[in-house]
């Protein structure tokens, strides 16, 4: 079996091996399975329109009609949390998901080709390193209007060099071990090297960083739609949520902010408990 065919069975296997032995891991797993669902049919399941006012008191406390109450102006906030899942969910997704492609693909090219490529690339990427990712998004939302596009675009930007850096280490390591030798010798091509090979052996650390970066991506997107930047109203998301329930908060009805609070911790407790147990195997079969 080669490298490429082990590696590519690595983050399953691991998966179920730690499974058996870690009931934290098991738990994390399960919410944030249960939240990806819920992002997923949300829209479907919510038991009045996200938008639709006054389907109840305002500002009213949790009932059988309305679970997590009613915000202040008589929305049902369980519906709105629930179809502001979607967003919430999978715009970090889509961030994690650019800035690992960039940022793998610009390590897998310092690492291969090294020389005046990989000192060029290194350049680029302390100078992207150099702004924060917040920051970023903020003066992308200044330049290109408020919503979810720009923000989304800059810190996936922001977080390529963290990518890049890690797997830049990683890969380098990978060309430097004797079997890549002896696959150039036998005259294996630069290609089945990359994406049987290199690649795969590189999925488990991957991994790991994406299930970090979820979570920071996560935090960065609510931060962006607290500050009032990104997702407008009255569509929903779970940062906008927070920070169109402070006022409530000072009159007694803190469910309009705490609802979605609790739904972005534990998202964030749960990705991030995965990525630590993926983390802590990968570092393991690297020694």
């Amino acid at each position: 079996m080669s490298v490429g065919q082990i590696a590519q069975g690595a983050v399953p296997g691991v998966a179920r091996r730690v499974a058996k032995r870690d009931a934290t891991f098991v738990l994390a797993l399960v919410v944030f399975g249960l939240i990806a669902v819920i992002a997923l049919i949300g829209p479907w399941i919510a038991p009045y329109p996200a938008d639709e006012l006054y389907v109840g008191p305002i500002n009213g406390a949790p009932s059988l009609a309305h679970p997590f109450g009613t915000d202040d102006v008589g929305r049902d906030i369980l519906s709105r949390v629930l179809v502001g899942a979607q967003v919430s969910v999978f715009a970090p997704i889509v961030v994690v998901a650019l800035s690992t492609m960039l940022g793998l693909t610009l390590a897998v090219t310092a690492a291969w080709f090294g020389g005046w490529v990989s000192g060029t690339l290194a350049r680029v990427v302390d100078v992207i390193f150099a702004i924060p990712g917040l920051v970023l998004a903020v003066l992308a939302v200044a330049m290109f209007g408020k919503g979810l596009v720009a923000p989304i675009v800059a810190l996936s930007i922001a977080y390529i060099p963290v990518v890049a850096r890690l797997t830049q280490t990683a890969a380098s390591r990978e060309l430097g071990k004797p079997y890549f030798a002896a696959l150039r010798i036998q005259g294996v091509s630069s290609g089945a090297m990359l994406f049987r090979h290199l690649l795969p052996a590189l999925i488990p650390l991957v991994a790991a960083q994406m299930a970090v970066g979820f979570g920071y991506a996560m935090l960065d997107l609510a931060a962006i739609s607290f500050l009032g930047l990104g997702q407008q109203p009255p569509a929903p998301d779970w940062g906008s949520m927070i920070a169109a329930g402070q006022a409530a908060i000072l009159a007694g009805a803190p469910e309009q902010s705490l609802f979605p609070a609790i739904f972005v911790v534990a998202t964030v407790l749960a990705v991030g408990v995965i990525g630590a147990r993926v983390t802590v195997w990968a570092e393991g079969r690297e020694r």
